[in-house]
């Protein structure tokens, strides 16, 4: 592929500010936090060589990288050139196209924001459970309709201009989109007539999830055979996280407890067993749920992005009896919550 001299350069840049020493160093870092030698109550991954940039990076508006491949790879290359300029921050990127990459596969309609907001784009519900039906009468959608399209076109072109960028490859990770996780995609295809489905008809909502978590699998393993996941610890965001996928469960804030075990808990263990293990996010509250969803074996750590509406002396309890980790909070945060009684030492992480 023939790039923009600016793209060239960047890459260049990159390569060379990579210092193996420093990202080996940084691995073992994380490393030993997963596995339980941190001696401090929060984990703070600190890389001991932060360089700046010696070209002026680019900012690149989302709705333009949604149009074109080399600004979408412009505007993750640009994160790694900060992540390189960090304490903390893992190097990672990603094909970014948003919340509704499954939900568009199903032919859910895609809503950019507008321009001026710089903000990733989302779906359109059905808000029609007749069209639900006829979904799931189609099975699993062809996974190049939407945004499956360009997430493809994305990895594929990335897989062949990085092969030529030895210390990008090795240590810059090209994690997995967002791909959420089946009670999202459902809820984001659904609208709020989900949950009216749940008490009226929920072997069809059964059917559903079941045919949104088979359409995930075929979905990743595509990814994955373009950039496999690592065995051991994997990028997402700015973290390394144990395990292959990022599951995101926001929707389940929703459901109670006996819901949440009926309608998310089964397809969110099948997956994380299938990927061999990862992490879950969830915004908004999940402690009435924690116990359930810590009870998958296969479930390495939790990511929550709103303490403050937990009961974080719960969520501390349940996560440390059974052997998980939290990660991704903020300083802040990590600071604030780790006097709380439960807290013990290495199970957090900023």
């Amino acid at each position: 592929m023939i790039l923009t001299d600016y793209t060239k350069r960047l890459l260049d840049d990159i390569e060379k500010r990579i210092d193996p020493a420093t990202e080996n160093d940084f691995l073992q870092q994380w490393t030993n936090f997963w596995d339980n030698k941190c001696n401090d109550i929060f984990f703070v991954p600190k890389r001991k060589v932060m360089t700046k940039p010696n070209i002026e990076v680019k900012k690149i508006n989302i709705n333009d990288a949604l149009e074109d491949y080399e600004l979408m790879l412009d505007m993750q290359l640009a994160m790694v050139s900060d992540q390189l300029g960090s304490t903390a921050s893992a190097l990672g990127m990603r094909a970014n196209y948003g919340t509704g990459i499954m939900s568009s596969l199903f032919g859910a309609e895609i809503f950019k924001m507008p321009r001026e907001m710089n903000t990733l784009p989302t779906t359109r519900a059905f808000n029609d459970s007749s069209t639900i039906r006829k979904l799931l009468d189609n099975g699993i959608p062809d996974l190049s309709r939407g945004f499956g399209q360009h997430v493809f076109a994305f990895g594929e072109m990335c897989k062949e201009i990085l092969q030529d960028y030895p210390l990008i490859s090795q240590y810059v990770r090209m994690y997995h989109p967002d791909t959420q996780g089946p009670l999202d995609i459902a809820e984001l295809l659904w609208g709020s007539e989900i949950f009216y489905e749940m008490y009226d008809d929920p072997e069809f909502v059964h059917a559903v999830l079941n045919l949104i978590t088979d359409t995930y699998m075929k979905f990743l393993d595509k990814w994955f055979g373009l950039f496999p996941a690592k065995e051991d610890l994997n990028v997402h965001w700015h973290l390394l996280h144990k395990g292959k996928i990022m599951l995101r469960n926001d929707s389940a804030m929703n459901l109670s407890p006996e819901m949440y075990a009926e309608f998310a808990l089964p397809y969110d263990k099948r997956l994380l067993e299938y990927y061999g293990g990862g992490c879950v996010h969830f915004c908004g509250r999940g402690d009435h749920y924690i116990e359930r969803l810590c009870g998958i074996d296969a479930l390495t750590s939790i990511n929550l992005s709103q303490p403050h509406l937990n009961d974080m002396e719960k969520i501390y309890r349940v996560v440390n009896s059974a052997g998980k980790k939290i990660i991704g909070l903020d300083r802040g945060t990590c600071e604030k919550y780790a006097v709380s009684p439960g807290a013990v030492k290495g199970m957090l992480c900023v």
